[in-house]
């Protein structure tokens, strides 16, 4: 008589296998990532710390200010030659300070880096906002 065969012979119910055994992957408690959130949770736990919740933050639209920006650098060729550039008419709203200017030029913009005011000036150029806030210092 073969094992199969005594497998099946009387005694009990699960003929030797265990109750879950025999039944597809009933033993090692499902296939894949089955149990993840009952029976696995642990492993989830320890080896992916971050899985649950609400990561990072993100203000609300109406709350956020968004700018339009150009750098200090892109400002001799919007200017295409002419020794004044008004930037709020591009809808432009900021000009930051990155890059090098050598040309003089008068800009009108919005807002204006401490870096880009400090750069504009040192070429001997001028910028005029609309508020005139920072123009002073």
């Amino acid at each position: 008589m073969g094992t199969k065969a005594n497998k099946h012979r009387g005694r009990n119910r699960y003929h030797g296998r265990g109750k879950k055994a025999g039944r597809g992957a009933g033993k090692r408690g499902g296939r894949g990532n089955a149990g993840m959130n009952k029976h696995r949770v642990m492993t989830r736990i320890k080896y992916m710390p971050n899985h649950w919740g609400m990561h990072g933050f993100n203000r609300h639209p109406t709350l956020r200010t968004v700018y339009v920006t150009v750098n200090v650098s892109q400002l001799k060729d919007m200017a295409n030659g002419s020794d004044s550039i008004d930037l709020t008419a591009l809808g432009i709203d900021k000009l930051l300070g990155s890059g090098r200017i050598e040309t003089a030029l008068k800009v009108t913009v919005q807002e204006a880096s401490a870096n880009a005011i400090e750069k504009i000036e040192a070429a001997g150029g001028s910028i005029v906002s609309g508020d005139d806030e920072w123009e002073e210092e």
